[in-house]
Formats: C-alpha cells, structure tokens, sequence
C-alpha cells in the first residue's frame, strides 16, 4: 500500500509514446515469431542476419503535456497531488449507494468483491501469520489517501476513472466512517483526507534492508 517514490510527472512521462492499437498488435506479431524472417515451426524474436533494430520504428508520437497531464494523478500519503474538492459522509453514502453498493454491498462488506469494511481483528497484525483473515480498508490500509488514488483510477469498475475529486473524497469519506476511522461530520479534502490516522498505520516500516538487490 505504500506509495512508491516518483519523481516529477514530467520526468516520469517523457519516454510515453502513445501509439495506435492496430500498429501495436501488428508490431507485436512481427516481434513474437509471425514476421517472414522466423523459421518454420520456431517462435521468438525475428533475426534477419546482422542486421540491427533501428533506434525507433517511427511509430506513435511524444506524449503532449496534456496527455502527461492526464496521466498524472497520483495522490501520495504526504497530501502531494491532492486535487481541489471536498466530500461529506452523507454526499459519500449517495455515491457509494449508487456506483459501489452492486460490487461491495450494502454496507461494505456482503461483496461479491472485495470486503472494505471491518475492524477485525482488531488487535494484533497476524496477516503474515493465518490464513483466511480478510484485509479491508478497516484493519489493514496504512494511508487514508490511497482510498483516493485507487477509486480515482480504478472504480467503479464499469466506469474507471468517471468520478469527480468531489465524488472521491465523499465516497472515502463514507468508507472511512463505515470503518468506524472518522466521524459522520467530518469532511475529505486534500488537507484533511492525509491527516488521517489509519488503525494499522504503524504496523508498516520503510524497507531499508541492505546487502542484496534494494526493492522499495
């Protein structure tokens, strides 16, 4: 759960080329064994003697600052990113009752998917430990704000990336205090969705192991 370091967006997104589907799917043919220069009955990348790739196919183009714009809506734990709007519990339970209830029930936790609210176990941290314990937002997220991210780009699942920052920060809202974590007149905005302290927040640590290959 914990946000990966970033560095600024227009630095991540340089390289992006966004390319047609249809170029994309015939490129990648050619690349997996289906051009002309593949051997009968072999798979693999197409060799054509010493012959090199060139540096680029001319395929595509460099991403515009719009598109980077598009692309970059990161929320972190520190607040960075955080766009203008603000959500209730009560405009949240609007949301919620009518782009999440089909996909997480009624009140969170009936499913068919994942389960987002629960406070058990409440005491402890055995995830590593027993099998079967289920992880909700309730008991095991460290950061408030990735409630945010995630909905932003992934929810509701018919419709990714449909809601408003308003509708984002009242659907946590509503989350948050189903969880039993805020109460039912606070309000989500960039200040106050980060200031949030999770119950399992300092169940995690950075990773500053030494001596092998450093992963963060």
């Amino acid at each position: 759960m914990s946000r990966l370091a970033q560095g600024p967006a227009p630095e991540r997104f340089a390289r992006i080329r966004f390319v047609p589907f249809g170029l994309l799917a015939a490129a990648t043919l050619v690349f997996y064994g289906c051009g002309p220069n593949t051997p009968d009955g072999e798979s693999g990348a197409v060799t054509s003697g010493s012959a090199e790739w060139p540096s680029t196919f001319a395929i595509g183009h460099d991403a515009t600052p719009a598109q980077i714009e598009a692309l970059n809506i990161d929320f972190g734990p520190d607040g960075a990113g955080a766009p203008p709007g603000s959500g209730s519990v009560a405009e949240g339970k609007v949301v919620y009752d009518t782009k999440c209830v089909g996909c997480h029930g009624p009140t969170g936790q009936e499913g068919p998917n994942d389960r987002l609210v629960g406070r058990e176990p409440s005491e402890g941290f055995p995830f590593g430990e027993r099998r079967g314990i289920r992880r909700t937002i309730g008991n095991y997220w460290p950061y408030a704000t990735t409630i945010f991210d995630y909905v932003t780009r992934a929810m509701p699942m018919t419709a990714p990336g449909s809601l408003t920052p308003d509708e984002v920060y009242a659907v946590a809202a509503y989350i948050l205090f189903l969880n039993e974590i805020i109460p039912e007149d606070a309000i989500m905005n960039a200040e106050t969705l980060p200031a949030v302290t999770m119950p399992a927040r300092d169940r995690f640590v950075p990773d500053d192991r030494v001596g092998g290959p450093e992963v963060r």
